[in-house]
């Protein structure tokens, strides 16, 4: 959602969101939050349908009107009245509404994991599973492979975590299976831990370590972060010997690398020049 245009029509259908289903249970909040998201598997599905909702020679109303032909009766009243909010916006392109539709579906369904008050569990859920993906090339190349059946990988990961993590995070990973706003399965997973962090109104510092942080370490780190960026920061630990001592922070696009791997690579450049 590149453009300002494509920006405030997901703020109108956010909003549209918020008064429609502020009295939901998380139950009912996932169901709209499935809702969205098989609409967004629609789009994906028929580009001929997210150009015609995103025509600009089209009226809001008669695009807003279209969609709701489409779903009315299929799909919650909530569910309808948010998507025609969007649908009634400007995109710059139709890939826009897509990555719209999308994050209206992610935000539903962090919104009904705030209302069981299991944010903080699903943001750690989402990263653990991503450190046993990582961790695990085979596992890894078979969840990311865009030419596997969809359906096998889906099936996939609803048995390994089937009673295991929040309903919630078992679906934000099917997500990141499709590709998240068009990124790849880690890089989807990374990106949803970082949102369901900014539901908390923390940052995401991804920490590499060669062994695990003491508790008292893990809580002065964070500090020294909260600090810098002023506000909470939710660290997100991994461990590598292979970086043999020191620690490595990325905040975003910042990194702050002062493993000692670092610093023997770099005396490495200095002597071969």
């Amino acid at each position: 959602m590149a453009s300002s245009a494509s920006r405030e029509a997901y703020a109108d259908a956010s909003e549209q969101l918020t008064a429609n289903t502020a009295s939901a249970t998380p139950a009912q909040l996932a169901t709209v939050a499935d809702e969205i998201l098989s609409v967004a598997g629609l789009l994906r599905a028929q580009p001929r349908l997210r150009r015609a909702l995103t025509d600009p020679s089209r009226p809001g109303p008669d695009r807003a009107g279209l969609l709701k032909g489409l779903l009315s009766g299929k799909v919650s009243q909530a569910s309808v009245n948010v998507l025609a909010a969007l649908a009634n916006g400007r995109f710059s392109k139709p890939a826009d509404l897509l990555d719209a539709t999308e994050r209206l579906g992610v935000d539903t369904l962090l919104a009904s994991a705030a209302k069981d008050d299991k944010l903080a569990e699903v943001e750690d859920e989402l990263f653990r599973f991503s450190q046993i993906v990582s961790g695990d090339s085979v596992l890894a190349v078979t969840l990311s492979d865009p030419g596997a059946s969809l359906e096998r990988r889906v099936k996939l990961v609803q048995d390994l975590l089937k009673g295991k993590v929040h309903v919630a995070t078992g679906r934000l990973v099917e997500v990141a299976l499709v590709g998240f706003g068009g990124r790849g399965f880690e890089t989807s997973l990374s990106r949803l831990v970082e949102l369901t962090a900014a539901k908390r109104d923390r940052e995401v510092a991804y920490v590499t370590v060669a062994k695990a942080l003491t508790d008292t370490e893990e809580q002065s780190l964070a500090a020294k972060l909260a600090a810098i960026y002023g506000r909470e920061v939710s660290l997100k630990v991994g461990v590598d010997p292979a970086v043999i001592g020191g620690v490595s922070v990325r905040v975003g696009s910042d990194l702050y690398d002062g493993t000692i791997l670092r610093r023997l690579n770099a005396a490495k450049q200095a002597f071969a020049k």
